[in-house]
């Protein structure tokens, strides 16, 4: 069976008197047959190459899928008068929530059974659930098309009645007012930008709610929420480097919306609200790394705004958690993220104690002020994903639940992690790089090694525990993390240093990293290997691009490739709101910029690595044509014969398959086909 050889028509591109020809361009044509059938195509060519690894798959499949706890429920929390739990029955793909009045001990009310929701549709996500103040009704959302738009229901909870009122092209949150009558929801325009808030009232149509809030700047994306106080409503206008918050009481829909703090270029904040004051985590006056003021309630402006936790050079502040007579900051350090505890009434201060060399920690449900126990989460590439309960007055820690690892083959102390510091090119930086890999592999030219990276939008990927990457490294893998410029892993200025004009930082960091692994004898190019999606997927293609040999394999998921013709379409979902983040092409700078790095505008002439590249039809994030057009482009000018496997699940979005187990087949395909090229059978 022949690859799939897609058809050219070209089409000429000009802008700043550059022009570019794209063969590909028709292929953003969603509803064209033609389309359609190419991705149907390249699945059933995909399906032949990989038709030997099918038993594997399979096998993989299984072993991955024997792991997880088939009956699995949360960590029950109490809020409000009732015990919520979310929980797994076995078989079923979809969770459970439920409740329980008062004590554990009363009988459960099934809330919500997405299960029953989902059969009959082949694509399914339950968004979000919100329980009115007096927990009478449930407000929940879908979205069965995986473009993550959703349709708010609501459901009495004493009677199981789903009430009438139906809330279309939604983001799926919503927040319920003190009178248990109106909730606060966002629409999207026809970009999917979150750009309205509407307020909606019980027993009314949908065309009857009123618009609260229009946010008219594209860069700008809107969020509602509520304070963890329950006594204000608040509106986030947010884009990449600038935020504006406004706010009414929780218990007047009808009041005037007080604005926080004007938005300005490059002040960003967020609030939360506590006794007479709102405490503010800032950059404000170049706290690069922030800090958190406070400001009463009825003096908000920035003006009024007093430091209480300072901005420090060496520390990024990522978040905090207020209690009655405790403040609880995360804290990340050389990129190792830390739990800090101080007590109001004495002002003294201690770390919670973690031993990993990379680890992640975070601050996790804590919904009541009036409390001195705290509810943390922790994680590690050798631990499973863990709850505790720590006394900030007593200073000891519980243990609430760790994630099982079923199927009788996990051992702890069989796995070992690391964390090394490669040099980079500019020589100012070192790129921490985690690892983590099995303690009876042993580290030579011959050892595959999977390095993942991100590496945009400040998002920093922390080590943590997979279920799934057992199956690499029980096979001899190493799984590396590598945490470079664009990620907030070293603070503020990583993410700054790897952005807009400094993009470029982002791939020659992943490619530092990858050499000093084999430089370490940690592996070779012949048995090394890229992973990397969305934003992550344009890194491993414009790694690939500057140094086409220096991976044997690469997995590609849902990757960001066509940068310039997407960037340039306003129409693109999101393409506005990303000038901040990659810059705007429209200014000749830019553009000539982001040319220079597309991966799918450099593509040449050359040996490339074995490739999966995979995408979701209704991705709503990197619309499917940008790896479609990418593989087509790679297939006409690549001058090897090493394979390229393109898969299109044409019933998903970005986030891909829905369902726990059911994604876990995407990942039996990825596995396989590294195994594939490693030679590994079983």
């Amino acid at each position: 069976m022949q690859a799939p050889k897609a058809k050219k028509i070209n089409t000429l591109l000009e802008k700043h008197g550059d022009h570019r020809t794209d063969a590909y361009f028709w292929m953003n044509e969603r509803d064209n047959p033609e389309v359609t059938g190419y991705l149907r195509a390249e699945n059933d060519y995909a399906t032949h190459v990989m038709k030997d690894t099918e038993p594997l798959q399979e096998a993989l499949y299984e072993e991955m899928k024997a792991r997880y706890k088939k009956d699995d429920e949360s960590i029950p929390y109490f809020f409000n008068e009732y015990w919520y739990i979310v929980r797994y029955e076995k078989g079923q793909e979809y969770p459970v929530f439920s409740r329980k009045h008062l004590s554990l001990d009363a009988p459960e009310e099934i809330m919500l059974d997405a299960n029953i929701m989902a059969k009959d549709f082949a694509y399914f996500d339950l968004g979000s659930a919100a329980v009115s103040p007096d927990n009478q009704l449930a407000a929940f959302s879908t979205d069965t098309l995986g473009r993550r738009i959703f349709t708010i229901h609501f459901k009495n909870l004493m009677t199981g009645a789903l009430l009438p009122d139906r809330l279309e092209n939604t983001t799926g949150k919503s927040v319920w007012a003190a009178d248990n009558r109106h909730v606060f929801y966002i629409r999207k325009d026809k970009n999917l930008r979150a750009y309205q808030v509407w307020r909606h009232e019980l027993g009314t149509a949908q065309s009857e709610d009123m618009l609260v809030f229009h946010e008219e700047d594209e860069a700008f994306d809107v969020n509602v929420f509520k304070t963890k106080s329950l006594e204000y409503i608040f509106i986030a206008s947010s884009s990449t480097v600038s935020d504006e918050h406004r706010f009414v009481p929780a218990t007047d829909v009808d009041a005037p919306w007080t604005i926080l703090q004007p938005r300005m270029a490059d002040l960003e904040y967020s609030v939360e609200h506590f006794g007479n004051d709102f405490y503010i985590i800032t950059n404000a006056n170049d706290a690069t790394n922030f800090k958190i003021v406070k400001t009463p309630v009825a003096q908000c402006g920035i003006a009024h705004w007093q430091d209480l936790i300072p901005h420090r050079e060496d520390t990024l502040l990522e978040g905090f958690e207020i209690f009655r007579d405790y403040l609880v900051l995360e804290e990340r350090t050389e990129g190792l993220l830390q739990l800090k505890i101080i007590d109001h009434n004495n002002q003294s201060s201690h770390y919670l104690p973690f031993s990993d060399p990379t680890y992640t920690a975070y601050i996790g449900i804590n919904l009541e002020f009036a409390t001195h126990t705290l509810r943390y989460g922790y994680t590690s590439l050798t631990r499973p994903n863990s709850t505790f309960e720590y006394d900030m007055q007593e200073k000891t820690t519980t243990l609430l639940k760790e994630q099982e690892v079923l199927g009788g083959k996990f051992v702890a102390g069989n796995y070992v992690s690391e964390r090394i510091w490669a040099p980079s090119r500019d020589g100012k930086s070192r790129i921490p790089v985690s690892l983590v890999y099995h303690k009876d592999t042993v580290k030579s030219a011959r050892t595959p090694l999977l390095l993942y990276g991100y590496g945009s939008y400040g998002h920093t990927v922390d080590a943590s525990f997979s279920n799934v990457r057992l199956s690499l490294l029980d096979r001899g893998f190493i799984y590396a993390i590598a945490h470079i410029r664009g990620g907030e892993y070293l603070g503020r200025d990583w993410y700054e240093d790897g952005k807009m004009l400094n993009k470029k930082n982002t791939f020659f960091d992943f490619i530092d990293a990858a050499k000093h692994l084999i430089t370490e004898h940690y592996t070779s190019s012949a048995h090394l290997y890229a992973m990397g999606g969305s934003a992550g997927g344009l890194l491993v293609g414009a790694v690939i691009n500057e140094e086409p040999q220096l991976f044997h394999g690469v997995v590609a998921q849902v990757p960001f490739v066509d940068v310039v013709t997407t960037m340039l379409d306003e129409t693109i979902p999101l393409t506005t709101g990303e000038y901040d983040e990659w810059g705007n092409p429209n200014e000749k700078e830019y553009y000539e910029y982001m040319k220079s790095y597309s991966p799918y505008d450099n593509v040449r002439e050359t040996d490339y690595p074995h490739m999966l590249i995979t995408t979701g039809l209704h991705d709503s994030q990197v619309q499917y044509w940008e790896p479609a057009k990418w593989v087509a482009r790679l297939r006409e000018l690549k001058t090897d014969d090493h394979l390229i496997i393109f898969k299109t699940d044409m019933s998903s979005g970005h986030g891909g398959a829905s369902g726990r187990f059911e994604s876990l087949k995407e990942d039996a395909l990825e596995i396989a086909f590294l195994l594939k090229l490693e030679g590994i059978t079983a």
